[in-house]
C-alpha cells in the first residue's frame, strides 16, 4: 500500500537540513494496510445505465473492502430491497453482488428499476451509484404494405427504413433477399437515421429487394423490414439540375451534443450530376486529429468532443450547376466531471483536515454532500465538521469522526458520486516496500528508490547512505512526498545500500534498499543507407557494446514493426541480410539493442528501384464520332525504363466506377489514337509498365460522350421454358449499358410453334430480361427469337433457338413392376416405362416408394416413414440396399419430370429373408457363489428373424490376465436366465454371449465376473504374515551370518595353532546325542533352500534350544516358513513362535502374530 499523491518534488539544496518528508496534513489520499480498521470502500459495481439480456440472470455488482468486512444492503426504487423475501435473488457470500435468477422462472421486465448498493460497518457506510436496470428489447418492424415505387432516370429518392426502438438502439444496415449488402457511392448512400438516398437514380438501380435490417447486438437478433420494390424508367434526355438538399431541410438547423461524446453532423443532397459534399467551420478551423468524414464526405466526425467545438459549421453540396450551403450551429452541453474528486483521509486523533469536492459541467452542477448514506442535512451532528460549499473541513478529530461521506455533482444531463472515508487512526509507521529490494539503474539516467509507507499521524520521512551514513543532505538528490528518493542522473559512485526511515510520535520503522549503476549500451557500428535492385542482395550491420553483467538480445525492426516472416531475412549475431529482395522490402530498418534496463537503436533506410510512376496530365482532341486521339505526360520510370503504356475507359453513363482494358502502345508513345462506341460517356486513364511491373493508373481525362446509333448485337442466353402447363417463359440475357448503342433500348420478342405453319407472333418489350407468352399446349416445341432495338433503329437479325412450353403432370404409371429379394438387405426393382406422350414434359426419372408395413416376427401392423429413391433418366431398374430382414414390405413407382411426380403404380408387396440377430440387448451375472454364476440377459432388440439357440462362451481369468480355456455352450432361445456351476472358486471369468437364427450367429455382448471367495482360507491367509520380508528378519540373518564368518575365522586360526577353543571343548565334554553334528566333508552348518527350490533343510541343521520344533516339520524350507508362520518375537529380536506346516495343508500352530496380516501373503493366498 502507497501514499497515492502525484509525485511532487522538493529539492533540498546543499547545505540545508537532513531530507525530510513533511507533507501536508490537510490533503492525503491513503491506502490503508488492509489489517487495519477502516471505512468501507466500494471496489466493483454495475454500469450506472445497466442493460441486461432478458434471457439470463441478472447478476448486479456490488464489491467492498473494509476492516471489519462490511455488510451489505439494497434499495430498490429508493426503498430497501428485502431480498430474503424474494426466492429468486442471492447475495454472494462475503459480497454485496446480487443474482436474479430468472433463467427458469420469472420475468426481467419485473425487476426493472433503480438499484443502490450500501456497504456498512461500525467505521461507516459507502455506497454505490444507482443502477439502473433495464431488459434490452428487440421489437419487431410493425407490419405495414409498401407500394412499389416508380420513377423515372434521374431522380431523386429516399427509402424510408424506420426501425423500431430498441434498447440499446438497433445498427440499420441495408441488404438484399440474398443476404448481399446493398452498394453504397456518392450518390447512394444512408443516412444516420437508417434511410437510404439516392441523389439520382438510374436503370440499375432498379430491383425488387430493398431490405432493411436492424442488428440488436445485445440480444444478437436481427429484425427485418418488408421488401420495398423501386422501378426506375428510363427517360429519353435527363435534365441536369443544381443541388438540393434531401436531409436537413432548410438553410440552417441546430445540434447539441455532450462532451465527450462524438459529434455526428450530415447532410445528403440531391442533383444531377451527383453533388460532393465539402464541410467548414465558420468561426474556426476543424480540429486536425479529432476531425473524421464518413460516408463519402456527407457525414462529419469529431471525437472526444468539448465546449469549445462549439459553434457554426457549414456544409456545401456543389455540382457543376451550381452550390447550396446549410449552417449547422453546434452547442456542447456536458454532464458533470471531475476537477477535484473527494479523496480518503487518514488523521490521528486530534488533527485536521478537508475533504474537497469539485467539478464542472454545463450548466454548472450542484454539489451536495452525504454522510454514511444520509443527506448531511439530517445526519448526526460531528462538532469536529464544518461544511463549506465543496469543502468539509474537520478539526481536532476523534475516533468518532470516523465515517463515509459522499460528494453528489449533478446537473440535467448526469450526475457523479464519489465515497470518500475519514479514518482517524493512531498507528506507529511502518514501511511497505519489500526490504533490501536490489535497483539497478543505468550511468547518467534517474535512479527512484522506493519507501511506501505508512502511519499516523503521517510519518517524517529520511534517507541515509552507507551502514553508518549521515542523512543525506546534497543536492543531487530529490524527495517526493510518497517517500521515494530520486537520484536525477545516477554516477557510478552511486551505488551502495540506501536506508528509509520513518518517524511520528507513536514510532520509527526503517528498511534498506541496494542500488547498482551499470555502463551504457551503445552501438558502436550502425547500419548504413543502402540502394539495391529487385531481386539482389543487401546486408546490414549493427554492433553493440554493453555492461557486462547485462545480456543484450538484438532486435530488428522494419517501418517500426516486426520483420516479414519470410525466408529471405535472415539474422546473425551483427547483420541482417536481404536476400531476393522486392519492392515491398524498401522501408526503414531499425537495429534494437535491449537489455534488462535500457536499449538503444539506430536505422538505415533501404531503396529499391521500383515501377514506374503514374503518367499525369491527360488530353483529349481530335474529337469524333468513333474515334478520339489521347495524349498524356509519363511520369518518372523509378530507373527501369518503359516499356508499354495501358490504356484503360470508363463508361460512366452505364458502369460508373468500373474501368475496362481500351487498348497497349509502345513506352515510346505518348499520344493514341482510340477508337469509340455510341452513345458511352468515356472517361479514359493511363498506366506505365515497365520490367518490374505496372504503375498506379494516371487521373482520370476529361469526359466525351458519343452519339447514339442502333445496337451492334442482340442479346444472348435465349431460352423458352413453360412455368405452367400452358404457358411459354422466355428469356434471355439483356444487353448492358455499354451494348445498348443509345437510349430507348427494348427488346422485340418472336415465337410460333415449331411443328405448326403459324406465322411468328412478336412483341417489344422495355428493357427487361422475361416475357409470358399465355394459352399454349402442353409441352409442345416452340421456335424463339429476341432482337435488340434502340430509339435509333433495330439490331441484325437474331439467331433462332428452341424452346418448349409448360409441361403438365404425368398421365400414366408404370406398369409391370416387379421384385426381386436379393438377400435379407437388398431388393432389385424392375418396371417397364412410360410412353413418352404420356409423360407431358422432359422425363426426369423414376422415383420408389417403399415402406415396411408389417414385422414378419410380430405380426402386427404399425405404420412406418416412407422411404423415396429417385432413379435419373430412363432407367426401368435400380436396387433397394438398407432393408430390415425378416420384414414386410411394400413399395410403388411413379414417373417424375419436371413438372412432378404421375400417379403411382399398384402397390408390390414383397418379404425379406431372416438375417442374423443384432447383440443381446443386456447381460448381467447376478447371485455369485463359490463355484456358481447366474446370467440373465434381454433378447436383441432385432432379432431379424426366428430366434434358433443363444450360445455362451465362457473361460477363467488368471491373476496375469491370461485366459484359460474356452467353454462353450448352447442354450434355448426360449431361455433368459442360466446358472453355471462346478466353477471355480474366488476366479474371474470372462463370457461371451450371442444369439442365433437360421441365418447365422448375432454381434456378442461380453462380460466379467468373479465367483464368491472361500471364508475359510481367507481367513488362514490373513493370519500368515511373511516375514522373509520383513525388515527386521532380513537385518537379523545378516546378522547372524557375520557371526558365523567370525566364529569361522576364529576356529580356522586356532585349529592352525593346534589348540581348541573354549566352546569347542565344552561340546566335545556335554555332546548331546539329539543334536547332529557339523557336516565333516566341508565344515559347514546344514543348509536351507532358496524360495524357488523349496528343498527341505538337511539332517545336519540345528534345532532351537527351545526343542519345539516337531520332527516331522523340521523338513520345512524357511521359505515356507516365511510365507507361512504366524509368530511373534520377544524384546531381544528371538523368535518365540513355532514352525508351522506347509501353506493350506494345516493350520499355523503357537502364538499368533499381534502385526497386521501381509497383503502380500494374503495376495498370494486368493491366487
Amino acid at each position: 500500500m502507497q501514499l497515492e499523491i502525484m509525485p511532487r518534488k522538493k529539492r533540498l539544496p546543499a547545505g540545508r537540513a537532513p531530507l525530510l518528508l513533511l507533507l501536508c496534513q490537510l490533503v492525503r489520499a491513503l491506502d490503508v494496510p488492509l489489517d487495519l480498521v477502516q471505512p468501507p470502500t466500494i471496489t466493483q459495481q454495475s454500469p450506472k445505465d445497466y442493460i441486461i439480456d432478458p434471457r439470463e440472470n441478472i447478476v448486479i455488482q456490488c464489491e467492498a473492502k473494509g476492516k471489519p468486512p462490511p455488510s451489505f444492503s439494497w434499495t430498490r426504487n429508493g426503498t430497501h430491497f428485502d431480498i430474503e423475501k424474494d426466492p429468486l435473488v442471492t447475495m454472494k457470500p462475503g459480497s454485496g453482488t446480487l443474482t436474479i435468477n430468472i433463467m427458469n422462472e420469472g420475468k426481467a421486465e419485473t425487476y426493472e428499476g433503480v438499484y443502490q448498493c450500501t456497504a456498512r460497518n461500525e467505521r461507516g457506510a459507502a455506497i454505490s451509484n444507482n443502477i439502473v436496470v433495464r431488459p434490452s428489447r428487440s421489437p419487431l418492424w410493425t407490419k405495414e404494405k409498401l407500394e412499389p415505387i416508380t420513377l423515372r432516370n434521374g431522380q431523386s429518392l429516399i427509402l424510408p427504413c424506420r426501425p423500431p426502438l430498441g434498447l440499446p438502439p438497433p445498427i440499420i444496415f441495408w441488404m438484399d433477399n440474398s443476404f448481399q449488402r446493398l452498394p453504397q457511392s456518392e450518390r447512394v448512400s444512408q443516412g444516420l437515421n437508417g434511410d437510404l438516398y439516392f441523389s439520382n437514380v438510374l436503370p440499375e438501380d432498379t430491383r425488387e429487394d430493398y431490405i432493411c435490417y436492424a442488428r440488436f447486438n445485445h440480444t444478437q437478433t436481427i429484425q427485418q423490414k418488408q421488401p420495398i420494390s423501386v422501378k426506375v424508367i428510363s427517360a429519353k434526355s435527363n435534365r441536369e439540375r443544381p443541388p438540393t438538399f434531401l436531409t436537413p431541410e432548410g438553410n440552417a438547423s441546430h445540434k447539441e451534443e455532450l462532451r465527450g461524446n462524438v459529434l455526428s453532423l450530415e447532410c445528403i443532397a440531391e442533383g444531377l450530376p451527383t453533388p460532393i459534399i465539402y464541410w467548414i467551420k465558420e468561426d474556426g478551423t476543424l480540429p486536425i486529429n479529432r476531425t473524421f468524414y464518413k460516408n463519402f464526405k456527407k457525414t462529419l466526425q469529431i471525437i472526444q468532443v468539448s465546449e469549445a467545438d462549439s459553434g457554426n459549421y457549414q456544409c456545401i453540396a456543389k455540382n457543376p450547376l451550381g452550390a447550396i450551403y446549410h449552417t449547422i450551429s453546434v452547442t456542447v452541453k456536458a454532464a458533470p466531471y471531475w476537477i477535484m474528486a473527494p479523496q480518503n483521509l487518514v488523521l490521528s486523533p486530534g488533527e485536521d483536515g478537508r475533504l474537497i469536492c469539485r467539478a464542472n459541467g454545463n450548466p454548472k452542477p450542484r454539489i451536495s454532500w452525504l454522510s454514511n448514506g444520509v443527506p448531511i442535512e439530517i445526519a448526526p451532528d460531528d462538532p469536529s465538521r464544518n461544511i463549506d460549499g465543496d469543502t468539509i473541513i474537520f478539526s481536532n478529530v476523534q475516533e468518532r469522526s470516523s465515517a463515509v461521506y459522499q460528494c453528489n455533482a449533478s446537473n440535467e444531463y448526469g450526475y457523479l458520486l464519489a465515497n470518500a472515508f475519514v479514518n482517524v487512526l493512531a498507528e506507529p509507521p511502518r514501511i511497505l516496500t519489500s526490504a533490501n529490494t536490489l535497483y539497478q539503474v543505468i550511468t547518467d539516467r534517474p535512479a527512484l528508490l522506493d519507501c511506501a509507507f505508512f502511519g499516523s499521524p503521517l510519518p517524517t520521512v529520511e534517507w541515509f547512505k552507507g551502514a553508518k551514513g549521515s542523512a543525506l543532505h546534497e543536492d543531487i538528490y530529490v524527495l517526493h512526498e510518497n517517500g521515494t528518493l530520486e537520484i536525477p542522473v545516477a554516477q557510478k559512485d552511486s551505488t551502495g545500500t540506501y536506508t528509509c526511515v520513518a518517524r511520528n510520535k507513536l514510532g520509527m520503522a526503517k528498511n534498506e534498499v541496494h542500488l547498482e549503476i551499470k555502463d551504457a549500451t551503445r552501438i558502436i557500428k550502425q547500419p548504413e543507407y543502402a540502394v539495391v535492385q529487385r531481386g539482389g542482395t543487401v546486408s546490414f550491420e549493427c554492433k553493440v557494446k554493453h555492461d557486462h553483467t547485462l545480456i543484450p538480445t538484438i532486435t530488428w525492426l522494419k517501418d517500426s514493426g516486426e520483420l516479414p516472416n519470410d525466408g529471405r531475412f535472415t539474422v546473425d549475431k551483427d547483420h541482417l541480410v536481404v536476400a531476393d529482395v522486392w519492392d515491398d522490402d524498401g522501408g526503414t530498418y531499425t537495429c534494437v539493442a535491449n537489455t534488462t534496463l535500457d536499449n538503444v537503436s539506430a536505422s538505415a533506410v533501404l531503396s529499391v528501384v521500383d515501377v514506374p510512376n503514374p503518367p499525369f496530365d491527360l488530353e483529349l482532341t481530335d474529337q469524333l464520332d468513333k474515334s478520339i486521339q489521347l495524349s498524356w505526360t509519363p511520369g518518372n520510370d523509378n530507373n527501369s525504363p518503359i516499356t508499354k503504356f495501358i490504356i484503360e475507359y470508363e463508361d460512366a453513363m452505364h458502369e460508373a466506377g468500373l474501368w475496362h482494358h481500351q487498348t497497349e502502345v509502345s513506352g515510346m508513345q505518348t499520344t493514341a489514337q482510340l477508337k469509340l462506341s455510341p452513345y458511352v460517356n468515356y472517361s479514359f486513364r493511363v498506366m506505365a509498365v515497365n520490367s518490374l511491373g505496372r504503375s498506379l493508373p494516371s487521373e482520370a481525362s476529361e469526359q466525351y460522350l458519343t452519339k447514339a446509333a442502333e445496337p451492334d448485337t442482340n442479346p444472348t442466353a435465349v431460352e423458352g421454358l413453360g412455368s405452367e402447363p400452358d404457358n411459354l417463359v422466355i428469356t434471355w440475357k439483356p444487353l448492358n449499358g455499354f451494348e445498348s448503342n443509345g437510349p430507348g433500348l427494348q427488346y422485340k420478342v418472336s415465337w410460333r410453334q415449331k411443328d405448326g405453319d403459324d406465322e411468328w407472333t412478336s412483341v417489344v418489350v422495355a428493357n427487361v430480361s422475361k416475357y409470358i407468352v399465355s394459352g399454349t399446349p402442353t409441352f409442345v416445341p416452340y421456335l424463339i427469337k429476341v432482337q435488340a432495338l434502340n430509339d435509333v433503329g433495330f439490331a441484325p437479325e437474331p439467331a433462332v433457338v428452341m424452346g418448349h412450353s409448360g409441361e403438365d403432370l404425368p398421365m400414366v404409371a408404370p406398369g409391370n413392376v416387379r421384385v426381386n429379394v436379393v438377400n435379407s438387405t437388398l431388393a432389385e426393382v424392375h418396371w417397364d416405362p412410360v410412353p413418352l406422350k404420356s409423360i407431358r414434359g422432359h422425363l426426369q426419372g423414376y422415383r420408389i416408394y417403399y415402406w415396411k408395413a408389417q414385422s414378419s416376427s410380430k405380426r402386427n401392423r404399425r405404420h412406418l416413414e416412407k422411404k423415396i429413391l429417385t432413379f435419373q433418366g430412363s432407367k426401368t431398374h435400380g436396387m433397394l440396399p438398407g432393408l430390415e430382414p425378416f420384414s414386410h414390405y411394400t413399395l410403388n413407382v411413379r414417373v417424375v419430370n419436371g413438372k412432378g411426380e404421375g400417379p403411382a403404380s399398384p402397390d408390390r408387396v414383397f418379404n425379406t429373408p431372416e438375417g442374423v440377430p443384432s447383440a443381446p440387448s443386456s447381460l448381467k451375472i447376478v447371485n455369485p457363489t463359490l463355484d456358481s454364476l447366474t446370467l440373465e440377459w434381454d433378447p436383441p432388440s432385432r432379432p431379424n428373424g426366428i430366434l434358433t439357440e443363444y450360445t455362451l462362451k465362457y473361460q477363467p481369468i488368471n491373476s496375469t490376465h491370461e485366459l484359460g480355456p474356452l467353454v462353450d455352450l448352447k442354450i434355448p432361445a426360449n431361455k433368459t436366465r442360466w446358472t453355471l456351476k462346478n466353477l471355480n472358486f474366488s476366479t474371474r471369468y470372462k463370457f461371451y454371449f450371442y444369439a442365433q437364427t437360421a441365418a447365422g450367429s448375432g454381434s456378442q455382448i461380453t462380460e466379467e465376473a468373479v465367483t464368491n471367495v472361500d471364508e475359510g482360507k481367507m481367513a488362514m491367509a490373513s493370519r500368515q504374515v511373511d516375514i522373509a520380508t520383513q525388515g527386521w528378519f532380513i537385518g537379523l540373518m545378516c546378522a547372524v551370518a557375520l557371526l558365523i564368518l567370525i566364529l569361522l575365522i576364529v576356529c580356522f586360526i586356532r585349529r592352525n595353532k593346534g589348540g581348541k577353543y573354549p566352546v569347542k571343548e565344552k561340546e566335545d565334554a556335554h555332546a548331546d546325542p539329539e543334536i547332529q553334528p557339523m557336516k565333516e566333508d566341508d565344515g559347514t552348518f546344514g543348509e536351507y533352500s532358496d524360495a524357488e527350490d523349496h528343498k527341505p533343510l538337511k539332517k545336519g541343521s540345528r534345532t532351537p534350544s527351545d526343542r519345539t520344533v516337531k520332527k516331522e516339520d523340521s523338513d520345512d524350507s524357511l521359505v515356507d516358513y516365511g510365507e507361512g508362520v504366524n509368530g511373534q518375537f520377544n524384546e531381544d529380536g528371538s523368535f518365540i513362535g513355532q514352525y508351522s506346516g506347509k501353506k493350506e495343508k494345516e493350520p499355523a500352530e503357537g502364538n499368533e502374530s499381534s502385526e497386521a496380516p501381509s497383503p502380500v501373503n494374503a495376495m498370494n493366498s486368493f491366487v
